[in-house]
Formats: C-alpha cells, structure tokens, sequence
C-alpha cells in the first residue's frame, strides 16, 4: 500500500493509492450506488443516493449520513467521464446541499491487476481549502475515504487463480476464535459450509461429505487433515471417492483487532480429471470458493451470536 498526500498547491488537496484490485473493478466500486452505499466518506459514515448519471452534465445527488446522526446532502456534477480511467466532477453546494465548492479529479490508472488512484480536489480559494480543513477535517476524512475503498475491495474481489492455485482473502469484523471455531465444529460447518458427519481440527484425522455438481451429481469427498495451529492454520486433503487425483486445502487466519483476516489456498487442482461436465474445472472451485468465503462464511460469523 502507498500513500501520498501532497497540498504543494495551496488550493489542492489529493492523495495517491495503489488498489491491490483490477482497474474495471475499482471503477464499478466507484461508480455504482449499490457500492458506494457501504464505502463512501470517511469513517462511520454511510451513503443513501437518490440519483446518479454518470455522463457529462450528470447529476449525482447523494446523503451522507454521519455517526453523529446528522444527514449532509450534497449534489455533484459530472464534467468528464472516460471510463474506466477517468473521472472529473464538481462539487456545487447549491440546493440546499453543504455550503462547499470544489473540482476533482479522480485518476484510476491500471497497473496490471492493480489500480494506482489519484484522488484531486481542487477549491476556489486557500482560504476555503483551510475552512473545510478545520471544520470538517477533510485532510483525514480523504484519507479515511480512501482506506474504506480499499478495504471494501479487498473484501469484494472474487477469489483468483495464482501459479495454479485458486486464492481468496476476507476480513471479517469476527474475533480469530470465533472464526477458528467456524471452521472447526462440526455442529457450526454445517450452518455455512458442509454437514460432516464428524469433524475433529487433529493431523490425521479423516472425514468425509457429498458435494452436488452442476448437473445435480453427488460427489463423495473425502478429506484427511494435515496440519492444525490452533486459530492461525488448518490444512486438509482433498480427493474425489472414485477420480483421480488429490489437493489440499489451506485456512489462514490473520488477527486484527477485534476483526480476522482469513487468506484461503486451494492447490492440486491440476490433478484431476478433466469430465464432460468440467465438474473438477478450476473456474469451479473459483465460483464455489468466492461463495464460500466471500458470502458463507462472513455472514456466519458477523451475524451470529455463537
């Protein structure tokens, strides 16, 4: 991650990020209403929007609602639109919106399967620039706003295929213990993951599920755990009763705060077969391991009480 502010001009304020996500999707991030609702502002804040055209001479009227309860009102105006690289609008303050006037600029330049953003606002006036510095601390609420966009992709992004592992990272606002045990009772995987019959989190221990495939085929798993750190890692087998081939499933979980990062590998995946259903086709396990991660998991842990 890398972060520079620069106020060189005494009328700017602008911040540079490199996004550890694909330019298209910082973009739909962005520009979005179903997204921006859960990232946008700094800290506490969220974002009900009422209309939004993205084009030149679009309107984008927005609400942003502050921990403190206070709603601000604010309506954007969209100057230049070059997508996915480029964004330039103003901020009126007219009707009936915060009394604040500023350009910006928002650069979204790709860097392979990452994104280097370039945030600028400009204002009327130095003097303006300082007021809402003051008044509304708009140095760290950028960089607030931006660390929420980074985070909210970072826990957005489907899971990928590195050096023929398929890969995935959440963070979910769970403690490490919680999490561990998420994935280690039998009784609470039943609830997000698979039914087991029997599960215990000790080297050697063997267990087993049905899987359904995508014509409606059962698939009898069969699994023998490798590797257990009590809430850090887990690492388990992975074969089909009846193919070829095996693979090896791998938990990480990261403590941070009161929230855990969880970092999911699967490898081995080139050893099965290749059916006429591509039932064992990695852009499989891809959709199968985003679900389970990105959607199973995190709401099991965040919405529970157990």
């Amino acid at each position: 991650m890398t972060t520079v502010m620069n106020e060189t001009a005494s009328r700017e304020l602008s911040i540079t990020r490199v996004l550890n996500a694909p330019q298209e999707l910082v973009w739909e991030v962005w520009t979005k209403p179903e997204h921006i609702a859960h990232w946008w502002g700094p800290v506490g804040f969220s974002t009900t929007t009422h209309e939004m055209n993205i084009k030149p001479g679009g309107i984008w009227r927005f609400i942003m609602h502050g921990p403190d309860g206070r709603d601000y009102p604010n309506k954007i105006v969209f100057i230049e639109v070059v997508k996915p690289e480029l964004l330039i609008y103003k901020h009126t303050g007219e009707d009936d919106t915060e009394d604040i006037k500023f350009h910006v600029t928002v650069n979204f330049e790709k860097q392979g399967n990452k994104t280097k953003l370039i945030m600028n606002s400009l204002f009327e006036t130095a003097e303006e620039l300082e007021r809402v510095i003051k008044e509304f601390g708009a140095k760290e609420g950028m960089v607030q706003h931006v660390n929420r966009l980074e985070e909210y992709l970072e826990n957005n992004q489907p899971a990928k295929l590195v050096d023929e592992k398929v890969m995935i990272e959440r963070t979910y606002n769970a403690p490490v213990e919680k999490v561990w045990k998420a994935l280690t009772d039998k009784d609470e995987m039943k609830k997000w993951y698979f039914d087991l019959a029997e599960f215990k989190p000790e080297p050697g221990f063997e267990f087993q599920f049905y899987g359904e495939g995508k014509q409606g085929e059962k698939f009898l798993h069969l699994c023998k755990v490798i590797e257990v750190i009590p809430n850090k890692k887990l690492t388990y087998s992975w074969r089909y009763d009846g193919y070829e081939g095996n693979s090896f499933v791998t938990f990480e979980l990261f403590p941070e705060g009161d929230k855990t990062k969880v970092r999911l590998s699967h490898k081995g995946l080139e050893s099965f077969p290749v059916t006429p259903n591509k039932d064992f086709a990695k852009e499989n396990f891809i959709e199968g391991w985003t679900y389970i991660i990105g959607t199973g998991l995190k709401e099991y842990v965040e919405h529970t009480n157990n």
